[in-house]
């Protein structure tokens, strides 16, 4: 065990290979909610520069609790990049509000989850359309801050990548809503709460869960951004 006053520059080339996998473990999670224009290099670099600024900074043991904070520095040298790039896609919005509508809308028609299928017909687009408008919007989450406010100012990476002490989800989430969540969850359609479930609760990302279903990425990314749209349309509903 290391503690921080005893760091020379051998430990820190020792920690950085240590946590190397980590940095790319919460970039790869990261990119799910960004555009494909980013490219996970940039996100990976930024996540190291973290990394140094954790092992430089950090008071304690080298332990757990140094791999907890040394995430929190990694999340945030990559949000600082992302805000440095300006990278404010509020068109993401508006696609992922008209598959939210089209799934409340046949939900209503039809009483049971629609196909994809079902779904492209209802936007007006053909299937390959409908999957090229799912991979746009790869940057889908559950909730964002314009849910709970008039003023649309605030900067998408904010709303999109924030840290979860300052997220409203913490405030949201009392067992009434974690019922209508996990209900919510349960009747998607069994491919889509596997996904969820394994990018989720098991944090893998959009490439491992492609491996274990004998799918592309690409529609690892499509299958997640629906089951947002759907998950986003019930819990609104409700």
């Amino acid at each position: 065990m290391y503690t921080a006053t005893g760091v020379g520059k051998v430990d820190k080339d020792q920690f950085i290979t240590e946590f190397s996998p980590l940095v790319k473990r919460i970039a790869y999670h990261m990119m799910t909610r960004l555009p494909a224009s980013v490219q996970v290099d940039d996100l990976i670099q930024a996540g190291m520069i973290g990394l140094l600024d954790a092992i430089n900074r950090y008071e304690g043991s080298y332990g757990r609790q140094f791999e907890s904070y040394a995430a929190q520095r990694i999340r945030g040298s990559i949000l600082d990049e992302l805000r440095e790039a300006d990278w404010l896609p509020r068109s993401l919005r508006k696609k992922m509000r008209r598959i939210e509508s089209a799934v409340t809308s046949l939900e209503q028609r039809l009483g049971c989850a629609p196909s994809e299928q079902d779904l492209a017909e209802e936007l007006d687009m053909s299937l390959d359309e409908y999957h090229e408008t799912l991979q746009s919007a790869r940057g889908a989450q559950l909730i964002y801050y314009e849910d709970f406010q008039q003023d649309d100012e605030e900067p998408f990476l904010d709303r999109l990548l924030v840290d979860s002490s300052g997220d409203p989800i913490n405030a949201l989430l009392d067992e009434n809503f974690r019922k209508q969540l996990i209900a919510a969850i349960d009747n998607l359609p069994p491919r889509e709460k596997q996904v969820m479930g394994m990018h989720y609760e098991q944090e893998m990302n959009l490439r491992e869960i492609g491996e274990v279903l004998g799918v592309s990425e690409s529609r690892v990314c499509q299958l997640h951004t629906q089951a947002i749209g759907r998950l986003r349309s019930r819990m609104r509903n409700t």
